[in-house]
């Protein structure tokens, strides 16, 4: 605000200048028209014979200089000196500081009167402003001339005509000090104003200023701590500024994605690093158990029928765990790289009717049980559906007794809407702090029994998989002792 006033008041000095100094040469234009044609033709006549005697500026002594006292007088206008013989006499104008001159066409350049405060006498200017001044239409014709002393004056150039006859050009120089003086003070009250202005603005800003530095310096120092190893640090919030502390609120926002962006690219790099060591494992224990086999056949076991018999069978039991491994691999890469399946409608309860001849093979001399309901419908992929009932039941057979075991599966209304599979089994259980890692590819709780009927953890993690696409979920719950149930729900129709 302080530097707009003072362009301000450097505009309105350079604009009021020329404005000032028009309505003063239109001031005295009008002080020169007040006087009749006639007396300036008069006086210059009359002054023809006596401009001897004259002193120019100094009216003679018979000459009665007349006053705005007058009746009908302008303070504003000029008047004519009477002498005592009735002629007319020089003009009086009221302006001390003011000189008169008359240029007669004849190229005559009469000084008529000094400045009655600084004595000065009127500059004589060029030949062609004068003939330019009898010449010009112009209602106005004025300059500003700086004198060789440093003043600076303002003349003013108007024709005298009388009688349709050009007697010639009267030139009145004012002193243009007292405008500037009025320009001067008015800059100087604009640079005070300024002043005054920027040190109010100042005072009333500083705790402005202070209460806006203050939390944006706080911020400033926690976002320096902040990098990709110290992302839980949040920026204050409830300074006092709204706008502030909506920015604090966003950027902790902002950290707390980037925050759970690291650890889930963390979680998923390690998923990766066990994924591959698990795989290598996998796939290494059945390689290195046909080189070992191979290796005794051809140290002289082929030539032996019953080894060359074992050899033979538990290499092919290797492979074919391997070659299940490998599709495994195979189907969770599917899985993950293109996850849409094609669903259709009907009911799961029919499905698990088909298999039921299949799993009561698997079992053995398990009990296998079967509780379904009828005409409960939903979206499945058959085949998919399968391979879930199957890996579920597996599973069950796994952790059972071959005598004791029983396996129980059912298929009924959800509470919460939908259709729910279930799988039961009265194994020895899953401990707790198994059951969150459980789905994970790999993982397996009992590594030697599972590694015994040839499972590598990746049946779950499919099962989980397949349901997720279906839009449903898996949930486990498992006892000590009691055994394992598993959870399959399905949105229904």
């Amino acid at each position: 605000m302080a530097v707009l006033l003072v362009i301000i008041g450097f505009s309105q000095y350079i604009f009021m200048r020329e404005f000032i100094y028009q309505n003063k040469a239109i001031s005295v234009q009008s002080q020169i028209r007040s006087i009749p044609p006639d007396a300036w033709g008069k006086w210059v006549n009359n002054t023809d014979g006596d401009n001897h005697d004259k002193t120019p500026g100094n009216p003679p002594d018979n000459i009665e200089i007349t006053s705005g006292d007058h009746e009908g007088s302008d303070h504003d206008h000029a008047f004519i000196s009477e002498s005592n013989d009735g002629r007319n006499r020089v003009p009086f104008f009221f302006l001390p500081d003011s000189t008169i001159a008359f240029y007669e066409t004849n190229g005559t350049f009469t000084v008529l009167s000094n400045s009655l405060t600084t004595g000065g006498i009127p500059s004589k200017l060029a030949e062609q402003d004068y003939k330019d001044a009898m010449g010009s239409k112009a209602g106005l014709m004025y300059k500003v001339l700086n004198q060789t002393a440093g003043s600076e004056q303002l003349i003013v150039l108007q024709p005298i005509q009388t009688k349709g006859q050009l007697l010639g050009v009267v030139q009145v120089d004012v002193s243009t000090k007292p405008l500037k003086d009025i320009l001067t003070r008015q800059l100087l009250t604009f640079l005070s104003i300024s002043l005054l202005a920027l040190i109010g603005g100042m005072l009333a800003f500083i705790p402005v200023l202070r209460k806006t530095l203050v939390p944006l310096s706080k911020m400033v120092d926690t976002v320096e701590q902040i990098d990709a190893g110290n992302l839980a640090e949040r920026l204050p919030v409830g300074q006092g500024q709204v706008e502030i502390d909506r920015l604090a609120v966003s950027f902790n926002g902002m950290l707390e994605r980037l925050e759970c962006s690291f650890e889930a690219e963390k979680e998923a790099k390690e998923q990766m690093r066990r994924f591959v060591a698990d795989a290598s494992h996998e796939l290494r224990t059945p390689l290195t158990s046909i080189h070992g086999f191979l290796e005794v056949l051809l140290r002289g076991a082929m030539n032996q029928p019953d080894k060359l018999h074992r050899s033979l069978k538990s290499m092919y039991a290797e492979s074919e765990r391997m070659k299940k491994l490998v599709q495994d691999l195979l189907l969770l890469a599917k899985l993950d790289r293109s996850p849409n399946i094609q669903l259709s409608e009907g009911e799961l309860g029919e499905i698990m009717k088909e298999m039921a001849p299949q799993l009561r093979l698997l079992a053995g001399n398990r009990k296998v049980s079967l509780r379904l309901t009828s005409n409960l419908r939903c979206r499945f992929d058959a085949d998919k559906m399968k391979q879930v009932i199957l890996n579920l039941f597996h599973n069950a057979v796994q952790h059972t007794d071959s005598e004791k075991g029983d396996i129980r599966l059912s298929l009924e209304t959800a509470p919460a809407g939908g259709v729910e599979l279930t799988v039961r089994d009265n194994g020895s259980g899953i401990q707790e702090e198994h059951l969150p890692k459980l789905f994970n590819r790999f993982y397996r709780s009992d590594s030697s029994r599972t590694r015994k009927y040839g499972g590598a953890g990746l049946g779950l993690a499919i099962t989980k998989s397949i349901v997720e696409l279906h839009g449903g979920t898996i949930r486990v719950e498992s006892f000590a002792e009691e055994g394992t149930i598993f959870y399959v729900w399905l949105p229904a129709i």
